[in-house]
């Protein structure tokens, strides 16, 4: 007899060990407490369904090495508008990032240090507030407006990771300001959302004049169907750091990724086959390529593994901006594929054209469990 996991067979001889696993993970998610919730009672050790050390978690090992070559792209933005020349080499550059480590940290992007310290004030009063006020939005429903939760993945994943999360849809429906928790103040998540939705967009244009198309060739390729999600995760210290992890090594499901970092670190990038350090630049902004540019681009700019090490200071505060496609509904399927521009006799497909559902619940059905998400659909 084998028991069955969303798409992963059990065998027979571990049958007892999932029962259990699962037990412990419907008594954690009950507890609609999360990560913190564990740290604030007091425990000394992570619990089991934490310890990642048995699916392959290298802990520490392959970290940066010394000497040049291994600090993420930083791209000063400043006179992007203004300078001809100034913007050509601020194209080549984004290039370079996009197709050599699919990271980037931008700096003078044109956001105010309030705006963005306000922003990661506001998504710590979240989790730091009254549990009993903050369980009234602990969901795993993915269509609800305003999502509190631990794992999104909690039930797929090989092991659960050591953070909480707010989500927040911000395009096309926000939520009404009432819908919102009190301490998450309206003005603070409106004024975020437009300047990261400004800032996609530059970013789109460049990214689409790196890859040799009109400025606007990505921008009108997602408009209609795009979504974009405010996402604020919270790692609490974790005592024994070695045993678990912030986040899994993954890859985002998106076209592009925006993340505001506070000053504890702990974010890496997985770079020529080493983990390498992403170092905060208090007011610079991480931008990363996500799977769907990868496929739309033809594996021109890449989507690479990335994680977050769990640590004993803490707590560490990421605010993402994913701009994503909205998940199709009804029976009219959405397709994706290479773009036909950048295909040629010397540069074939490298992915067939896909239902971008038939990516997604690929994507949510596995959970993080390290591997890629593109690979199935590869020609």
């Amino acid at each position: 007899m084998a028991v069955s996991n969303q798409n992963k067979s059990i065998p027979a001889e571990d049958e007892s060990k999932y029962d259990r696993r699962n037990r412990e993970l419907r008594a954690f998610d009950e507890t609609n407490a999360g990560v913190k919730g564990l740290v604030d009672a007091g425990i000394d050790k992570v619990p089991s369904i934490f310890n990642c050390t048995e699916f392959g978690f290298n802990g520490y090992l392959n970290a940066t090495p010394d000497g040049p070559g291994f600090d993420i792209p930083i791209i000063d933005l400043d006179g992007i508008q203004t300078d001809p020349a100034r913007r050509s080499e601020i194209i080549r550059q984004v290039q370079d990032a996009s197709e050599g480590w699919g990271f980037f940290q931008v700096i003078n992007h044109g956001i105010p240090s309030s705006v963005l310290e306000e922003t990661i004030d506001g998504i710590r009063q979240f989790h730091e507030q009254d549990t009993g006020v903050k369980k009234r939005f602990y969901t795993r429903d993915l269509r609800s407006k305003v999502i509190y939760m631990s794992n999104f993945d909690l039930y797929e994943a090989p092991a659960a990771n050591w953070r909480d999360t707010f989500v927040c849809g911000v395009v096309p429906n926000p939520p009404d300001p009432e819908e919102l928790p009190g301490v998450c103040r309206w003005d603070i998540i409106r004024e975020y959302s437009m300047q990261m939705k400004s800032l996609g967009i530059t970013l789109f244009e460049l990214i689409s004049e790196a890859l040799g198309l009109k400025r606007g060739y990505l921008k009108e390729l997602v408009e209609d169907e795009e979504r974009i999600l405010l996402v604020g995760h919270y790692y609490p210290p974790c005592p024994e750091p070695e045993l678990t992890l912030g986040s899994t090594s993954h890859q985002d499901d998106d076209f592009l990724t925006i993340l505001l970092q506070d000053q504890i670190g702990g974010l890496q990038v997985l770079h020529q086959n080493h983990w390498v350090d992403v170092v905060p630049d208090r007011g610079g902004l991480i931008v990363n390529v996500g799977d769907l540019l990868q496929l739309i681009s033809n594996d021109k700019f890449i989507s690479v593994q990335h994680r977050v090490l769990a640590k004993r200071e803490g707590p560490r505060i990421s605010v993402a901006c994913f701009f994503k496609l909205q998940y199709p509904k009804g029976d009219a399927p959405r397709h994706l594929g290479p773009i036909q521009e950048l295909i040629s006799e010397g540069n074939p497909p490298v992915y067939r054209h896909i239902n971008v559902k038939e990516y997604f619940d690929h994507f949510y059905g596995k959970g993080l469990d390290g591997n890629p998400a593109l690979t199935p659909f590869r020609l």
